[in-house]
């Protein structure tokens, strides 16, 4: 498994609008996989591989690269950074964070946190408010001369190490940059073992997901697929305090098979077609519905004229904080999945 590849991939800072770095990475690691890779107008990455006949039929996995952040809205005179989110964030996970601010010049390390006093002065009523994330501010140490540093635009992400805990991965951005690294792994492993494939197959590494699936509505249009196949996280409430009617996934039970969220219902012949699949080849799997929230699928199913769709997801628990968690075994059971998919059309 090429955890070297994903830790790169949750390291490397891209917010919505801002995803150029993660999106040069990919760029390299798909060389050689791909027949065709452009970017498009909305800075989504669009890589092909030819199909057979005069008119194949189109498959697109839609895998986005963009990780919830902020982007800087002011600076103050004394040097403190004020944000505006660009993704939804639960404000009790900002408190005490480290942050690397990215400019065009350079990253500077930071501490966020949020306005007001410390617990050690505030009233009892204090205490009670929870603030909202445009409340948060970053400070980089630098006082007056931040003004000279950073500018309005910057981007905020959070600042992280990617770990390895046993059968675990822990890192901030694994949604969606695992979705990123099986758009490449699911496609080299076809290459390496020499399957081959009749459709034209487009992987779609998409830009602003966070903030309303953009850039898989344009590069979906563009593309006009047959078949489109959402990759992404899911819940994986598997954990303490959560019913058990709630929890979505179960960590190492196998890749999502993503049925409906609030976003798209998916095509049930495709469900159908994949669970087959996957019990022909072993690989474990669970169907999973989300009560809200929303994916790239939806945004392939309804372009143009449409197009059948269909999710896989990897189940991730505390999604949307620094310390993201999925099972090694859930995130090789979509590569293979993925890979079988495309070699059987």
């Amino acid at each position: 498994m090429n955890t070297d590849l994903l830790k790169r991939l949750c390291e490397t800072p891209g917010v919505p609008g801002r995803e150029h770095r993660v999106r040069d990475l990919i760029t390299k690691e798909a060389e050689g996989l791909f027949d065709e890779i452009r970017v498009d107008t909305l800075g989504s990455l669009i890589c092909t591989r030819k199909g057979k006949g005069d008119k194949p039929q189109k498959v697109m996995l839609l895998c986005h690269m963009d990780e919830i952040g902020f982007l800087v809205s002011h600076i103050t005179d004394k040097g403190f950074i004020h944000v505006d989110p660009v993704g939804g964030f639960d404000p009790r996970n900002l408190f005490s964070r480290r942050v690397l601010v990215c400019t065009d010049d350079g990253d500077f390390k930071g501490v966020m946190n949020a306005e007001g006093k410390p617990i050690h002065i505030q009233s009892a009523e204090e205490r009670k408010k929870m603030p909202e994330p445009n409340e948060f501010f970053v400070d980089i140490g630098h006082g007056a001369a931040t003004k000279d540093m950073v500018q309005v635009g910057d981007f905020v992400v959070m600042n992280e190490p990617f770990e390895e805990m046993g059968e675990k991965i822990v890192s901030k951005a694994l949604d969606n940059r695992i979705a990123c690294w099986l758009g490449l792994e699911a496609v080299r492993k076809l290459v390496e073992a020499g399957e081959t494939h009749d459709c034209e197959l487009t992987v779609a590494f998409t830009a602003q997901e966070e903030v309303g699936l953009r850039g898989a509505k344009t590069a979906a249009f563009g593309v006009q697929p047959d078949i489109g196949i959402g990759v992404d996280t899911t819940l994986a409430c598997d954990t303490p305090g959560v019913p058990e009617k709630d929890r979505t996934t179960v960590q190492g039970k196998g890749f999502g098979l993503h049925l409906k969220d609030g976003s798209f219902i998916a095509d049930i012949d495709l469900v159908r077609e994949i669970e087959a699949l996957a019990r022909s080849k072993d690989i474990a799997f669970q169907r999973t519905i989300l009560a809200r929230g929303g994916q790239d699928g939806a945004a392939v199913q309804q372009a143009a004229s449409g197009a059948r769709a269909v999710g896989i997801a990897v189940g991730t628990r505390y999604i949307h904080t620094v310390a993201e968690m999925i099972d090694k075994r859930d995130l090789l059971a979509a590569r293979e999945i993925l890979t079988a998919f495309i070699a059987a059309h």
